[in-house]
């Protein structure tokens, strides 16, 4: 592991990916490459200079912005992540980016006979189908209700990659699981190491929440700022459930998972919070008020939004019995670091957060 070129790389998971890479491979050249489209990346370049991380400004949709030399594993991170990507028609640049980029990460290791790992999303399973699964109501939560019989793939435990792909999944989690069979076409054909990595809600300090994507990030800001939020879709509920990984514990399984890449072959693992750290929007609310001390204004918005889905939760069975990794850090502890993080730097994360 002489060079590792990790693309997104100034993003929330990119910059947590890149430490950890230099702190296991301390003499390794990490290249961190990012086009700087999200609001508060560049807040991140300062932090990876700090760690002798390389930083090349570029965009992957261009093959020669990929040209860093000699190489040995690309960590191809970098996504238009919005579940609302591209309904207004500029689907372009989504597409570009999340398949087009894979594939000039793709062509790159094959250049370079390097190693990939692909992170890719629990949004490749289709909303429609989640969406009819038997559901009761709980409390303030949605859960799973087994008792007529459930489909492959799915149980209390969580969606497995069993689980029926056919279905309706979003521009985004279409361009991502079309980019996951290019990797297994390109490990297949040209013999290269590759794993894939279907990731589902992550969180913790520097992702820079928005409406459509960090939810956790941006509730715990609202909540710091006094600032209003609504629960929207399901009857305004918030009843909505999700599982709910630390970024670290995120970079725990991507460093186990490299150290293991010479024998994978395009392998898919999904990998989340679990059934043991699931949270529903009022629930997190409550959580929100209990460490910040505050109370904010909650709107209900009935109409459930295009791909919208009322609950899914990580079956990370397979993963730990590849890797020997579960989550360590509860939802409590991914909202304490938040709070944390966004104390200690107010200034520079207001005007993104807020």
């Amino acid at each position: 592991m002489e060079t590792i070129l990790v693309t997104g790389g100034a993003g929330f998971l990119g910059s947590t990916i890149a430490f950890r890479l230099k702190a296991d491979h301390p003499a390794a050249r990490i290249v961190a490459l990012d086009n700087l489209r999200r609001r508060g990346s560049e807040l991140n370049l300062s932090r990876l200079a700090a760690r002798g991380i390389e930083f090349r400004h570029a965009d992957i949709r261009a093959p020669d912005d990929l040209d860093i030399g000699a190489l040995d594993l690309v960590v191809e991170c970098s996504a238009e992540p919005s579940v609302l990507a591209g309904r207004a028609g500029d689907s372009r640049y989504l597409l570009d980016t999340n398949l087009g980029g894979a594939i000039n990460c793709l062509e790159l290791a094959r250049r370079h006979r390097a190693a990939l790992l692909f992170v890719s999303t629990s949004r490749v399973y289709p909303f429609d189908r989640i969406g009819a699964l038997p559901f009761a109501v709980a409390g303030e939560r949605f859960v799973l209700d087994g008792a007529a019989g459930l489909p492959p793939g799915v149980s209390a435990a969580g969606l497995t990659t069993e689980f029926p792909l056919p279905g309706r999944r979003t521009l985004y989690g279409a361009s991502k699981l079309a980019a996951e069979l290019i990797v297994q076409e390109f490990a297949d054909i040209f013999d290269l190491p590759a794993l894939i990595l279907r990731f589902g809600v992550i969180a913790g300090p520097w992702q820079m929440g928005k409406l459509d994507q960090g939810f956790v990030a941006l509730w715990v800001a609202r909540h710091l700022a006094g600032k209003p939020l609504s629960y929207c879709g399901y009857e305004g509920s918030g009843r909505q459930v999700r599982d709910v990984l630390h970024v670290e514990d995120a970079a725990d399984l991507i460093a186990l998972g490299i150290a293991g890449l010479a024998g994978q072959r395009g392998t898919v693992f999904n990998a989340g919070g679990g059934g043991g750290q699931t949270i529903s929007l009022a629930e997190l609310t409550v959580l929100c008020q209990t460490l910040t001390g505050r109370s904010i204004a909650i709107a209900r918005d009935p109409a459930t939004r295009p791909g919208d889905i009322p609950w899914y939760v990580t079956d990370n069975r397979a993963a730990t019995a590849a890797f020997g990794w579960a989550p360590s850090r509860p939802i409590p502890v991914v909202v304490a670091d938040l709070c944390r993080w966004i104390a200690e730097n107010g200034d520079k994360l207001a005007a993104i957060l807020h």
